[in-house]
């Protein structure tokens, strides 16, 4: 797929955003914590010729990294409206994916011009679990400090499947290329955020695609934490994988969008 990069301003500098393809709805891509545009490598690659894409490495991440706080995931909601108003011209979808799941959410609930629906893959739920305990966010905040820990993170609890090498290695470099606070404001604060009032106000078709083998978000979680908050949404169980859905399965991933974007497209 031919991408053009585009220089879009937010708050504190600029976001570097991937774009490509020209038959909409766009699909606008937000990656988890730890990740970057490139995860979402696979399921570009196993789209339709010529649908519309829109990827990027969110704030703190990757080519991202320079800039500034706060990385709350208001900010983190506000750059991606910026970046949609930025580089989409029609309707579109937010596909969010963990972290990046959690801010589409909050975009969504805003009720912005042009959207036209919402994909949520292994988010993070409105509700946070029980399992969300200041000991657990402390251990989690410690995930990424080094290659160590972000192999130990891939190969014990982000990931169901071996992943191939040169797909695994980018993940290391994505989990490592993080400011401290970029690195430490989801696991300490924005995980544990409560966000049920505000997605009680989306109102575009959701779809949530759950991992069978998830441990971070485990599909009954995703049943007892998102959809008694967002009641119109329906969820799929990929089975067999873990949390990294997009790197696990992008050919699932791939698929479900199609099937999503099939009625809008009419």
């Amino acid at each position: 797929m031919v991408e053009t990069t585009t220089a879009v301003p937010v708050a504190g500098g600029q976001l570097d955003v991937r774009t490509g393809g020209r038959t909409g709805p766009a699909l606008v891509f937000v990656h988890y914590w730890g990740g970057s545009a490139d995860t979402w490598n696979g399921v570009l690659g196993r789209l339709p010729t010529g649908q519309a894409t829109v990827r990027f490495d969110q704030r703190g991440w990757g080519t991202s990294r320079v800039l500034p706080g706060p990385h709350h995931l208001d900010q983190l909601a506000d750059d991606l409206g910026m970046v949609v108003a930025a580089c989409v011209t029609g309707p579109y979808v937010l596909v969010g994916h963990s972290m990046g799941g959690k801010a589409s959410q909050l975009v969504a609930a805003r009720r912005p011009t042009g959207l036209a629906g919402l994909v949520l893959v292994a988010p993070a739920p409105p509700q946070p679990p029980a399992t969300v305990t200041e000991e657990f966010r402390q251990g989690l905040s410690h995930a990424y400090d080094s290659p160590e820990t972000v192999r130990h993170a891939l190969d014990h609890v982000l990931t169901a499947t071996p992943l191939p090498a040169a797909v695994r290695a980018t993940a290391v470099r994505d989990s490592l290329a993080a400011g401290p606070e970029a690195r430490h404001e989801w696991p300490l604060r924005g995980i544990a955020r409560d966000i049920t009032r505000a997605v009680r106000n989306i109102n575009v078709p959701v779809t949530v695609l759950a991992a069978e083998n998830d441990v971070v978000e485990p599909p009954q979680v995703l049943r007892d934490h998102l959809l008694p908050h967002i009641p119109h949404a329906t969820l799929t169980t990929v089975p067999g994988v873990g949390h990294l859905l997009p790197v696990e399965a992008p050919g699932a991933v791939a698929r479900a969008l199609a099937d999503f974007l099939t009625p809008l497209q009419r």
